[in-house]
């Protein structure tokens, strides 16, 4: 007799993998947003040695009742290092950033998945993720 999957548990039950490569993919491509709320703004703004003011003056955009980060014409985010392609506000980046890759609509099936993978090249490789670590990541924000 055969075992039926669990039901009541995400696809990814067994966990995903991920290890970042730093090829800066995710910080680059066509126009977006990376929102950010006033603790994220607060925390890039201090990481910078700049009032929250100046920060948002230079930075940040609204995008009706929300808050972004600004971007290049390219679609490249503001704080992306074209050069190293890392980030320069790294320690204090927001959660959009932090909970890469593991996003509602990454993880919601496994084609959504396969397709992450096919465009970050360290989706699905590196460091095993567990489904406890996994969903904590994806409730902290829904993209």
């Amino acid at each position: 007799m055969s075992q039926k999957p669990d039901q009541s548990k995400p696809w990814y039950q067994d966990g995903l993998q991920f290890e970042c490569t730093q090829c800066g993919g995710c910080c680059t491509g066509g126009p977006g947003y990376v929102w950010v709320n006033a603790a994220e703004i607060q925390a890039m703004a201090d990481f910078a040695g700049m009032t929250v003011e100046q920060f948002e003056s230079v930075y940040v955009r609204e995008v009706g009742l929300r808050k972004s980060l600004k971007e290049y014409s390219t679609g490249d985010c503001v704080f992306l290092d074209t050069e190293s392609k890392g980030c320069t506000v790294y320690s204090a980046r927001p959660r959009q950033c932090r909970t890469w890759p593991f996003w509602d609509s990454n993880i919601k099936t496994p084609e959504d998945w396969q397709a992450t993978c096919d465009f970050c090249p360290g989706s699905g490789k590196g460091r095993l993720y567990s489904l406890e670590e996994i969903q904590d990541r994806a409730s902290e924000i829904r993209i």
